[in-house]
């Protein structure tokens, strides 16, 4: 390795490179320790709805890792953890977010998988988006050593929307504050997956903790066969057993499996305090760990094709097939709460950004935009991936919907939408206007992006293009899976399913449809 008067010399380009290609390497390879922790899972269920979406999930991260595309639409916030080896000396004087924020550039611009940019700036006002989703976040540790190790992470807004904190007292049970708020998270973080929890320290040292936990391998399946080794691991475990008893389940439709792992990471704290962290990962978890050390930057060798599970997955079992072309409020009133259904035909997109410029235009009566007639229509809540070569449209899963519900009654009301598509639940004030208005709400399964994208045959711009990935579109579908979460009576699937699958849990039998 280069040494520079007894020290280690880092070229700056060598950090560049390892970024970005690290980055490129988490889009579209699921970590092996979780694809095979949610396989694992999908094997157990006994849910028929949460074993259809496991399914999609694991379906979707093979068709990613052939194709190397992004394995959600939304290719995440960039977090970085560094550690620098005080015998470590760099050949440019450049800051570390600078070498940092380029290698992200570079990966979020990639002509080859460009991934969506969501940074915006500043975070109040006008929100513009960067355009390379930089800057990253980063946190540096200076360390005896001669290397520099980097942890970094893609983070999805939907699961990050759902980090919490508190400051406990000291006598107060985590436990009991963890069985609290985790219902109240809903669905929008796309369980399966894993909780980061920080105890201790302040309430800035919390937060990161829990977000490093985050970075670790899942590994509570080797700690429940050898048993606890300490009382972090038994609390793991206690927790795991007990949210899992939860009956939320994949995509919060009920089921057996909410969470594949529980990371804790404890720091000393105060006598009179105990704060606590907690932030979910979803079921896009993208992470990934390397160490420069002189000689080059970091080679990450792909995983083994034979690494991913073969899922006989069959969208079209026990499904209805629905023209939305030809579409009435009539129509949908038979759709009942957790059927299952495949579409077709035209249907608009449009999100947060989209979703305040229209009903901004109903409130100054102004007509919509050219081409935005929502009479008998359904809104997909997308802000898809960028298409590259023969692709029509790139990554399209679905964005959490309860971010649209207070334009939703309005909508409902005065444009003759009668159909929404999202991922998560809605809350009471949207399901109310559904039920008011005879329209439903359709679920999507979050986190199984390419997948869906495969069901859009054919996009073209509608509205609004300066919001870019928010802007309006038309998707022409065949065949694209989703759930009826909320039908016209007002029955919730969310709300049914995880009662159904934790009185299951506790012992009382289940009718499995």
């Amino acid at each position: 390795m280069p040494m520079l008067d007894g020290r280690t010399l880092i070229h700056a380009d060598d950090l560049i490179e390892s970024v970005a290609d690290a980055l490129q390497y988490i889009s579209y390879f699921h970590p092996p320790d979780f694809l095979q922790a949610l396989h694992q899972a999908y094997l157990r269920e006994e849910s028929p709805a949460a074993k259809d979406a496991m399914a999609q999930l694991l379906v979707n991260s093979r068709l990613c890792a052939l194709g190397q595309r992004p394995i959600c639409q939304d290719t995440g916030l960039v977090v970085v953890f560094v550690k620098v080896g005080m015998q470590v000396c760099w050949d440019r004087e450049v800051s570390l977010q600078a070498l940092i924020d380029e290698g992200v550039r570079r990966a979020y611009r990639n002509p080859d998988n460009p991934l969506r940019a969501s940074m915006v700036s500043p975070p109040l006002g006008a929100r513009v988006n960067t355009g390379d989703n930089t800057p990253a976040v980063v946190h540096v540790e200076l360390v005896p050593g001669s290397c520099v190790e980097v942890r970094l992470a893609a983070k999805g807004g939907g699961s990050e929307n759902k980090a919490r904190f508190a400051i406990l007292n000291p006598s107060d049970s985590l436990v009991d504050w963890v069985l609290e708020t985790l219902p109240q998270l809903g669905a929008g973080w796309c369980p399966p997956g894993m909780l980061g929890i920080g105890i201790g320290g302040s309430a800035e040292k919390a937060m990161l903790l829990a977000k490093e936990a985050l970075l670790e391998d899942i590994d509570l399946h080797e700690v429940r066969a050898r048993g606890p080794a300490d009382d972090v691991e038994r609390l793991r475990l206690d927790l795991y057993e007990k949210i899992n008893a939860l009956g939320i389940g994949a995509q919060g439709l009920g089921g057996l499996t909410t969470v594949l792992d529980v990371k804790i990471r404890s720091f000393p704290t105060h006598a009179a305090s105990l704060p606590v962290a907690l932030i979910p990962n979803c079921a896009a978890t993208r992470h990934l760990h390397f160490t420069l050390d002189g000689s080059g930057p970091a080679d990450f060798a792909p995983p083994r094709l034979e690494d991913w599970p073969q899922i006989d997955w069959d969208p079209a079992a026990g499904a209805r097939r629905v023209n939305l072309n030809e579409l009435t409020r009539a129509s949908i009133r038979d759709w009942r709460a957790g059927e299952r259904l495949l579409l077709s035909g035209r249907v608009l997109t449009g999100r947060d950004a989209a979703h305040k410029r229209l009903v901004e235009a109903l409130e100054r009566g102004e007509e919509l935009p050219d081409g935005v007639d929502l009479t008998n229509r359904f809104i997909y809540y997308v802000g898809p991936v960028d298409a590259v070569r023969d692709e029509v449209v790139g990554p399209a899963g679905p964005t959490t919907s309860t971010r649209m519900d207070k334009f939703t009654p309005q909508l409902l009301a005065c444009t003759g939408l009668i159909g929404m598509i999202g991922k998560a639940e809605r809350g009471p004030a949207a399901i109310e206007a559904i039920q008011q208005q005879g329209a439903v709400y359709l679920m999507a399964v979050g986190g199984a992006a390419y997948l869906v994208a495969q069901a859009v045959r054919q996009s073209r711009l509608i509205a609004f293009e300066d919001l870019g990935m928010e802007a309006i579109r038309e998707f022409e579908l065949e065949d694209m899976p989703v759930i009826v979460a909320v039908d016209s009576q007002g029955a919730a699937i969310h709300h049914s399913g995880p009662q159904q699958w934790q009185a299951h849990i506790a012992g009382v039998p289940v009718r499995v449809e």
